[in-house]
Parts: C-alpha cells; structure tokens; sequence
C-alpha cells in the first residue's frame, strides 16, 4: 500500500505543460517532438526534468490556438506570425510573447495546371481557398489582392477568398469549386502531385512559424519557459541536420494526427521549400504587420515592442 501510495504522489507532483502545433510540415519541431512524446522519447521531456509532463494538443490554424491561449487552455504553441500578431494587439501586449523562431517560407498560391490564370488582373471574379480566417496564408492572400487593386471584403468583393480547412481545400480545387488556394506545406505540395495544381506564386520572403508562449506562462515558470526555447533551438538544429530521419518521424505523426498517408517523396519535395530557422528577423516581423494592416485586420496601434521576449 505504502509503494502505491508513493507513486501515486510522484505522479500527483508532475508538472504539466499544454503544448500546440498543427499538423503541417512547416510546424516540424511540434509535430516531431509530438511523435517523440508519443514514443516515450520526448525531446522536451529530456530537457525538462522527469517532473514535467508534456500535453500535446493539435489545431487546423492560428486563430484556434489563439483563443485557447486566451482561455488558458494552453501554454504555448506552434504558431503563423498573424494570429499571433492579432492576438498579441487584440490583448494590448497582455497576453502573447514569441520566444523563437521555427520556419519561414513554405506558403504559396496555385491554380490549375491548365488554368488560363496567367496574371494577378487574371484573378477577378474568381475564387481562393484559404486555411482559416484570419490566419497567416489568409491575411497574406488578402493583402496582395489589395495590392494588386482588388476590393476585398470578409465574404465578397472582386476575387471571394474562401477560408477552408487544408484537408477539404484538396477536394475543392480538385472538384473546381475554387480556383485556386493559398496554403502552406504540405498542401502546397499535395495539390500539385495530386490535383495537378501549378506554383502561380511562392511566398519565399515571409515568416511561417514561431513559438508562442501565453505572458502567464512565461511569467510564472520562466525557467521551465528558457529551457523550452533553448530545446527548441536544439531541435530546430537536430531537423537541419538530420532530414531523412526528421522526415521519416514527421510523415509517421502526421499520419497519426490525420489519418492520412504522405508520400515520402512528396514531403522531401515539400521540405525544400521551408527555411527552418530560429531567428525572428524584424523586417518580416514588419512585413506580417503590414499584410495585417492591408488586409484590415489590424487597426490603431501596430507597436509589437514586446512582442518578441527570449526568456
């Protein structure tokens, strides 16, 4: 009884930390450290302390993991610059840090193989697929459209921008019910392999992953949050080094998280695409808020000074 009792207290004292990604190639750190959790390997676990247990949770996009960081669901997340940029500004700076980097580049904009789409003006009057309202590809796709002289609105205007989950954007574009889609690897990738889908623009010059911590978080367990940061920078190295492997461990977890098969070849095609870096350059940092600005998401004050704080 006294051995029970003692492992039950041990178990008792575990600290839990509430962790997001999506299942995307461009959120590898989380969805291959999910995969080592999920094997009794934990990359974080081994950097944390045998006290600290890591709960895993997945979202479609952005704004979802937002709102759970605001409902203190979770702790931090695997997550695209603009809904965490809204967030951060819809909090007045109270809520959302970014403590690093994870990827940038791996989102672009397709159209059929055969579409007679050849120029931005060729865009009127169609249709885009985007993955979520307001998330990083949405708010992208949503300014060049501005910046090209369209009138956009949130459910119309001169091209009609269609947030849809990446899965079902698959059998859209497929079916012809839109005309093209802004997404984010692997998508990009499944598109052009399985709908014959080609690249009308890649967007290289953009961030596509940080990680965020909610302030509360970062406040109450800083140690434990510098630790997270700097495993992360670890990881982030360890994919650089080793992709075959990182590959291998990401194609068994998403098949996990979606009940989807990924060809092998088609996620090397996809990784090339995707800069896996840790740095948060501030020029992109500007860029993000400027796309949000443009696409008018972001109004009044745009002053991100704290929005950047390695613990």
């Amino acid at each position: 009884m006294f051995l029970f009792c003692a492992q039950f207290v041990t178990a008792e004292q575990k600290t839990a930390i509430r962790f997001g990604h999506f299942p995307n190639i461009t959120h590898a750190q989380g969805v291959i450290s999910h995969a080592l959790s999920r094997q009794g390997k934990g990359w974080f676990e081994k950097r944390l302390g045998p006290n600290i247990e890591i709960q895993w949770f997945t979202y479609n996009a952005g704004p979802s993991a937002m709102e759970a960081i605001f409902a203190g669901s979770l702790d931090l997340t695997y997550v695209g610059p603009n809904p965490a940029l809204n967030a951060y500004l819809k909090s007045n700076g109270e809520e959302i840090r970014v403590i690093s980097g994870a990827a940038t580049a791996g989102a672009a904009l397709v159209v059929k193989a055969d579409s007679p789409i050849k120029t931005p003006a060729d865009f009127r009057g169609k249709k885009i697929g985007t993955p979520q309202f307001g998330n990083t590809q949405d708010i992208a796709c949503r300014a060049w459209l501005k910046a090209h002289g369209f009138s956009i609105t949130q459910t119309g205007g001169d091209v009609i921008v269609i947030p849809t989950a990446n899965p079902e954007q698959l059998g859209l574009f497929q079916k012809g019910e839109v005309d093209a889609v802004w997404t984010v690897e692997p998508w990009v990738t499944r598109l052009e392999r399985e709908a014959k889908a080609r690249v009308f623009l890649e967007d290289k010059d953009t961030i596509t992953t940080w990680l965020a911590s909610s302030v509360k978080f970062l406040r109450d367990r800083r140690e434990l949050a510098k630790k997270i940061a700097a495993a992360n920078v670890e990881l982030t190295k360890w994919i650089q080094d080793n992709p075959a492997e990182a590959q291998k461990l990401l194609i068994e977890e998403l098949k996990a998280e979606t009940k989807a098969s990924f060809d092998p070849e088609a996620v090397a095609q996809a990784w090339k695409r995707i800069n896996f870096s840790v740095d948060v350059p501030q020029k992109l940092v500007a860029k993000a808020v400027q796309d949000a600005k443009d696409a008018g998401f972001l109004k009044g004050s745009t002053d991100t000074s704290k929005l950047i704080e390695t613990p």
